[in-house]
């Protein structure tokens, strides 16, 4: 089965960035960086950037990283919008305000993690490394509302 998931760029910090991912996140982490697997042309690059990392967290949940040094794939910023979402159920709740919380430190533009106006739990930030985070858990109210919905 196809996933989607996030692949993020970052100049030369994806190895602090997946590490600290990880620290919130949980799961497993393996980062593959240049020096690895030398390439042509590649040779001046400091070889422990990251050229591909990848965490799986519990859930099934995957976030993928790498680094854009001098001389390799071209930089792409983070986006002024989303880049990751984080969401799920009531039974999720947990998880994600703990990642929220962990996430907070050293974020800007935190809208904090609460009761938003439609009934679920919601907020947004941007973490130490620039990347916009979306948190949203429902709640049973919320839950029950959508299924009576599509009944």
């Amino acid at each position: 089965m196809p996933t989607l998931n996030p692949y993020l760029s970052f100049r030369t910090e994806a190895r602090a960035a997946l590490e600290f991912y990880r620290s919130v996140l949980g799961g497993d982490l393996n980062i593959n960086a240049y020096g690895d697997m030398p390439m042509p042309g590649m040779e001046t690059m400091d070889g422990n950037l990251v050229m591909h990392g990848q965490l799986d967290a519990p859930g099934g949940l995957t976030l993928m990283a790498a680094d854009a040094p001098q001389g390799g794939a071209p930089y792409e910023a983070p986006t002024s919008g989303v880049t990751v979402a984080l969401t799920g159920s009531s039974a999720d709740h947990g998880y994600i305000a703990a990642a929220f919380d962990k996430l907070s430190d050293g974020a800007s533009d935190v809208l904090p993690f609460e009761l938003a106006p439609w009934g679920d739990y919601y907020g947004q930030l941007r973490d130490r490394f620039g990347i916009s985070w979306m948190f949203n858990a429902s709640t049973p109210e919320s839950e029950a509302k959508w299924a009576a919905q599509q009944a």
